[in-house]
C-alpha cells in the first residue's frame, strides 16, 4: 500500500503516490482528505455589498474585534450586526480597492490607498490628519508601516514607504526625534504591491524584487536592502501570509518561501507549472493567501483561468510539503476566532444533533478557537470548519513499461472514523505516452473497489461523499507476461 503524496501534476505521474488531479482533496498531516465546507456563524447576516477586505484585531485585554470594509463603508461586527463605524461621509474606494487593517494597542488601522490612514478604539473611525493614503500598512517594533503612498508633500509614488513616530500612530510628520520618516526603494523598477513584518524586520515586495528593513535610528531610521534571489517579488496586496518565521508568496512565476535570509522556491515538481498554466494571468493579483495554524496549511485562493474572481484553491501542508485542490469562491479571508458554543446554545446552532454540521473536534466549539473563515461571494461570512460534501481524487499510473498486469483491486486505507461511501472509475493505457482508455466502474465495498481490466499501465479515479481520511491505496497487479 502506497502512502499518498498529494497533489503534485508536475511530477513523475509512474510515481507510487501522486495524485494528476483532485476536487476538494486537501493534505492533512496523515494523508489527505476531504475539503470541510463552509458553515454561517449563528447570528451573523451578510454585508451589504461586497467584502473589500477582513480582519479579527486583538486589543490589549484580549477583546477581539471583527471588522469587515466594502468600497464605502467600514464595519464592526457587533451583537449580530455589522455596524457601520465609518467616518463622516463614507470613503471613496473603487472595485478593485483592497482594505488591509493593523492593530496597534488598543488602536485599530485600516488602509485603502484611497483615503487617508483611518483609527478607530472603539468608536467610528477616523482619518489621523498627518498620515498619509497607503496600499499597505502594518506595525513592526513601536512603528506603524506604510507603504505604496499617495501625501501632500510627495503626491502619489507607488515606491514610497513612511513609518509613523515611535509608539505613536497619529504622528506622522517627518521628525528626527520622534524618528518619524519616509523614503523610496528605487533599485528596482515597479511599485510596491505588498508588505509586511518578519519578525523584528519589515519587509517589501515588489513584483520582481524583496527589500528587508531593519531600524537602525536616527538620522534614517530604518535601512533597506534589496534581498539576493533574482526575481523573487510577489503578485499582489494579499498574495502572501506569514507562516510563523516565514513569509508563504506567489510570485510571477514561482511560489516561494522566505525567512528573512534568501527566497527559497516550493512546489517546484510539484504545482508550480500546473498553477501558472491554470491560474488567470490578468487577475494573479487577486491571489489571497491565509495560513491556517491550527491545521499548519496555507490555502491560496486565486482566479482559475478565464475567470476574474478567486474561485479555485491550492492547499498547501507546510510540514508535509503536500498540496491539495478545491473549489470556493470567495470576496475576503480571515482567521476567525469564535466566541465557542455550550450546550445551551446548541439550539442557535442546529435543531437536532443530526444537524450540526461541524464535527466536535473542530474549533468552532472552543471559546477562543481559531478557524479559517471567507466572505463567500454573496459577502456571506463563513467558516470553513462544516462536513466535507463531495470530493475526488486521481492516481498516477501504477505499471511496468516492458509488463502487462491484470488490475483485479484497488484498496484504500482510510483513517479511522473517516470512511465515506465512494464509486471509482479505471483507465488503461499500453504505453505511457498513450492517451488513456476508460475501463470499469466500482462502488466501494469493504473499502475496495473489485475491477478488472488488463494494460502495462493503470489508473483511476475516485469520487467520496462525507468526511473522508485517506492514508494510503494499493493496486492489486498480477503479472501476465512480458509485451
Amino acid at each position: 500500500m502506497e502512502k499518498l503524496l498529494g497533489f503534485a501534476p508536475d511530477a513523475d505521474p509512474t510515481m507510487p503516490g501522486v495524485l494528476t488531479d483532485c476536487t476538494n482533496f486537501i493534505p492533512y498531516e496523515g494523508g489527505m482528505k476531504g475539503c470541510p465546507t463552509g458553515v454561517t456563524p449563528s447570528g451573523v447576516p451578510a454585508l451589504a455589498a461586497a467584502c473589500q477586505g477582513v480582519a479579527v484585531v486583538t486589543k490589549l485585554d484580549d477583546t477581539r474585534r471583527i471588522i469587515a470594509g466594502t468600497s464605502a463603508k467600514l464595519y464592526e461586527l457587533l451583537s449580530g450586526a455589522w455596524s457601520d463605524l465609518s467616518a463622516v461621509g463614507g470613503y471613496s474606494g473603487s472595485a478593485d480597492t483592497r482594505w488591509q487593517f493593523a492593530q496597534f494597542g488598543n488602536t485599530t488601522l485600516a488602509a485603502n490607498q484611497a483615503n487617508v490612514i483611518q483609527s478607530s478604539t472603539g468608536a467610528a473611525f477616523a482619518a489621523i490628519a498627518t498620515a498619509p493614503q497607503a496600499r499597505v500598512i502594518f506595525t513592526v517594533g513601536s512603528f506603524v508601516m506604510a507603504l505604496n503612498t499617495i501625501d501632500g508633500t510627495y503626491g502619489t509614488q507607488p515606491d514610497r514607504w513612511w513609518c509613523s513616530a515611535t509608539y505613536d500612530e497619529t504622528s506622522w510628520t517627518p521628525s528626527l526625534s520622534t524618528l518619524a520618516t519616509t523614503g523610496r526603494l528605487v533599485s528596482t523598477p515597479g511599485q510596491i504591491v505588498a508588505g509586511g513584518r518578519l519578525g523584528e524586520y519589515a519587509v517589501a515586495y515588489k513584483e520582481r524584487a524583496i527589500y528587508i528593513g531593519q531600524f537602525v535610528g536616527a538620522p534614517a531610521v530604518w535601512d533597506w536592502l534589496q534581498v539576493t534571489g533574482g526575481e523573487a517579488g510577489c503578485v499582489g496586496l494579499e498574495a502572501w501570509c506569514d507562516i510563523g518565521g516565514a513569509h508563504f508568496i506567489i510570485g510571477q512565476d514561482n511560489i516561494w518561501l522566505f525567512d528573512g535570509s534568501r527566497p527559497q522556491p516550493v512546489g517546484v515538481g510539484q504545482v508550480r507549472q500546473w498553477f501558472y498554466q491554470n491560474s488567470n494571468p490578468s487577475y494573479r493579483y487577486l491571489t489571497k493567501c491565509i495560513f491556517d495554524k491550527q491545521n499548519n496549511v496555507v490555502w491560496v485562493f486565486y482566479p482559475g483561468m478565464g475567470s476574474t474572481a478567486c474561485d479555485s484553491v491550492m492547499v498547501y501542508h507546510v510540514q508535509t510539503k503536500q498540496w491539495g485542490l478545491a473549489t470556493q469562491t470567495i470576496e475576503a479571508v480571515a482567521n476567525y476566532i469564535s466566541a465557542g458554543v455550550t450546550i445551551d446554545g446548541l439550539d442557535a446552532v442546529s435543531a437536532t444533533i443530526d444537524g450540526l454540521s461541524n464535527s466536535f473536534d473542530s474549533q468552532f466549539w472552543l471559546s477562543g478557537g481559531r478557524a479559517l473563515s471567507t466572505v463567500n461571494s454573496s459577502h456571506q461570512l463563513q467558516l470553513i470548519t462544516g462536513s466535507a460534501a463531495t470530493s475526488s481524487f486521481t492516481t498516477g499510473d501504477y505499471g511496468d513499461d516492458d509488463r502487462v498486469s491484470l488490475l483485479n483491486k484497488i484498496r484504500i486505507r482510510f483513517a479511522p472514523n473517516y470512511q465515506p461511501t465512494g464509486s471509482a472509475s479505471t483507465y488503461r493505457k499500453m504505453t505511457e505516452g498513450d492517451a488513456l482508455t476508460t475501463g470499469s466502474t466500482a462502488v466501494m465495498n469493504d473499502s475496495k473497489f473489485d475491477v478488472l481490466q488488463s494494460a502495462r499501465w493503470h489508473s483511476a479515479s475516485f469520487t467520496f461523499t462525507g468526511d473522508s481520511r485517506v492514508l494510503g491505496i494499493g493496486f492489486s497487479l498480477t503479472a501476465q507476461g512480458s509485451a
